[in-house]
């Protein structure tokens, strides 16, 4: 189709300089010439001061005897040959076409070129679809085939249950006979629900490759045009393409896009898209069977769906794909490891478990991360330090060395990280410690990084505020070293991320005696973000507000009390992380131990520095002479 554009381009570019040749084409005659009137013509042929003459139709050339080139215009009808030739004057004729072809081509390709540039622009408008300018109602959708690259089971990982509903799919395919002879039919659809990233459009090319059926894929947006109908249209077409090459499958990606519940919203809905939508219901599942055609949709808003899609006989199966939890991560990255050197020392499950939440498209991304990170320093392999920097560039931010830290603000830092720490190595219902550091990056100045074991699916009372003191712990820390009146705004976030947690606590998950098992989220939060709910009583939000300042206050006195009963392992690590500025879980161990962390006792920064001259606030400091002075 492209190659058919490109041609009627080239033509109208021929026409045109055709048209323009014709129009400024003066017979032949040289450009020097000078335009005279046909009675001076005559008069000069007389008076023989004319040496030759080439006649053009109406066109005369004239050379005179003194070099000078003459045009002039005959009258019509007058011939002048003869006397020409009487006088001794060469005369020159030239043929004529026998068609009027130039004259009318000069008249009608003026409004040619208008419809071609008009036909241009209607082609373009509509995204170029199959037939040109009149192929509004033509299907987008692509075929992919072999070239494409064939993915199969073996490059998806992680999500294994979705691949076992799907892999029965392909046996449909493979082998409908088998199902059939006992009376089963072949799923009309499947639906792909979930995240962002989880894999659903690499499951359905993975489909197509394990059956090796053509797989024709299309966006839901491509439906949708500003013309009415052309939706529908197009629905049609792609159903008359994919019935050409049944058994197939035709994977309609972000299909909330066309496929939302018809009716609702301001206005009631697009008349196109609804239109478009009761196509596809009929193509679906309508009078005709469409046998062979399997539909697979991916979108991550099944809640807005309309719930004639959702239907059995339509989408058979709806499939879940969630975010793949530690085995499945482990899985994706050594998929992903098979295209990249990887050194002796990377263990992939270590990664997996310093990646809770990620999705496969996050993987592969950290991967890529760690191979450019190892490219940039000129390794011949990724190393395992290569993946610990691209996560933690992934998950927390570019290191920001540039930033320039006061020697006081960089003290603080440490000291409120170092509060963070040890309160979470204390509780035990805390996920273990996995790095602790005071390197700028992103909008945090420094941060402790805990790591689950395995993936958390739900939250203990006990584990929650335990989390609350950890998060608390920050804060405590500085009014502990500085003073009530030396607290920095660095724990803005903490406070933030702890009044999330007990709000949730006392409004969601009915940890709260007093306030009871009542799901107060909608009244403070409104349905679906709005500012409608149910009502709410003033005594009510007093309640809340009052149990969550509770919780927090807990949390705060359960961290301030775990630092000051470990006053001295929360002073070496604070200067510890002054002295390393990042300190890993092993590492942070051997800190507050007051162990060496590598390297002899002659190497400088090996030890750990002493914390018995450092004071709190609020203590004495030590006066000449080893007596305390007055507080």
């Amino acid at each position: 189709m492209g190659n058919a554009r490109n041609l009627a381009v080239w033509v109208a570019l021929f026409l045109m300089v055709l048209m323009l040749f014709n129009v400024f084409n003066d017979g032949g005659a040289p450009l020097n010439s000078r335009q005279i009137t046909y009675s001076d013509f005559i008069q000069r042929a007389q008076s023989d001061q004319i040496q030759s003459v080439t006649i053009d139709g109406e066109d005369i050339t004239i050379v005179g005897t003194d070099g000078q080139n003459y045009v002039t215009v005959r009258p019509m009808g007058e011939e002048i040959t003869d006397k020409l030739i009487a006088e001794g004057v060469e005369v020159q004729v030239v043929k004529q076409q026998q068609s009027g072809f130039m004259s009318m081509l000069g008249v009608w390709l003026p409004f040619i070129l208008l419809i071609g540039v008009w036909i241009f622009f209607m082609n373009r408008m509509q995204g170029g679809g199959r037939g040109g300018a009149m192929g509004f109602g033509k299907s987008k959708a692509k075929l992919l085939t072999e070239k494409h690259g064939r993915v199969t089971f073996d490059d998806v990982a992680g999500i294994d249950e979705a691949k076992e509903e799907l892999e029965e799919i392909v046996e449909f395919l493979r082998n409908p006979q088998k199902f059939s002879r006992l009376g089963g039919k072949i799923p009309k659809g499947a639906l792909l629900v979930g995240p962002p990233g989880t894999g659903k459009t690499l499951l359905a090319r993975a489909i197509a490759g394990e059956a090796g059926v053509p797989f024709f894929t299309i966006s839901g947006s491509d439906f949708v045009e500003m013309f009415v109908g052309v939706g529908a249209s197009r629905v049609r077409d792609m159903f008359e393409q994919a019935k050409k090459s049944a058994p197939c499958i035709v994977f309609i990606d972000e299909i909330d896009a066309v496929g939302r519940a018809r009716g609702v919203g301001i206005g009631g809905g697009n008349d196109e898209r609804e239109q478009t939508l009761n196509q596809l219901l009929v193509e679906m599942d309508g009078f005709e069977a469409n046998e062979g055609i399997i539909i697979i949709a991916a979108t991550n808003r099944k809640d807005v769906l309309d719930p004639a899609l959702l239907r059995p006989g339509r989408f058979d199966r709806q499939i879940h794909v969630p975010n793949p939890d530690i085995k499945g991560r482990e899985k994706i990255l050594g998929v992903h490891s098979r295209k990249v050197p990887v050194g002796p020392d990377v263990d992939l499950r270590i990664i997996a478990r310093g990646t809770p939440g990620f999705s496969g498209a996050d993987l592969m991304n950290l991967v890529n991360e760690a191979a450019l990170a190892a490219a940039r320093i000129g390794r011949r392999f990724v190393s395992m330090e290569d993946f610990e920097n691209a996560k933690d560039k992934v998950m927390l931010g570019v290191e920001r060395r540039s930033m320039v830290l006061t020697p006081e603000q960089k003290e603080k830092t440490a000291y409120h990280e170092a509060g963070h720490a040890i309160v979470g190595l204390s509780l035990p219902k805390c996920d273990p410690v996995y790095k602790a550091t005071i390197i700028p990056r992103g909008g945090a100045l420094g941060m402790v990084v805990s790591l689950p074991e395995m993936d958390r699916l739900n939250f203990h009372k006990d584990e929650a505020k335990q989390k609350l003191a950890m998060t608390m712990a920050g804060k405590a820390a500085e009014i502990i070293k500085y003073g009530e009146e030396g607290v920095s705004n660095g724990p803005a976030g903490d406070i933030q991320q702890a009044s999330q947690l007990a709000r949730a606590m006392v409004m969601r998950w009915g940890m709260s005696d007093k306030v009871g098992n009542i799901d107060y989220a909608e009244a403070h939060e409104g349905y679906n973000g709005s500012t409608g709910g149910f009502s709410i009583s003033a005594s009510t939000k007093e309640l809340i507000e009052q149990e969550v300042h509770d919780l927090i206050e807990q949390g705060y006195q359960d961290a301030r009390r775990i630092l000051l009963e470990k006053d001295e392992e929360f002073e070496r690590l604070a200067k510890g992380l002054l002295e390393y500025e990042t300190l890993t879980g092993e590492e942070i161990g051997k800190v507050i131990r007051g162990e060496q962390l590598g390297g002899d006792d002659n190497t400088p920064g090996s030890s750990i520095p002493s914390v018995t001259s450092v004071p709190k606030a609020g203590e004495a400091k030590p006066a000449p002479g080893g007596d305390p002075a007055p507080a």
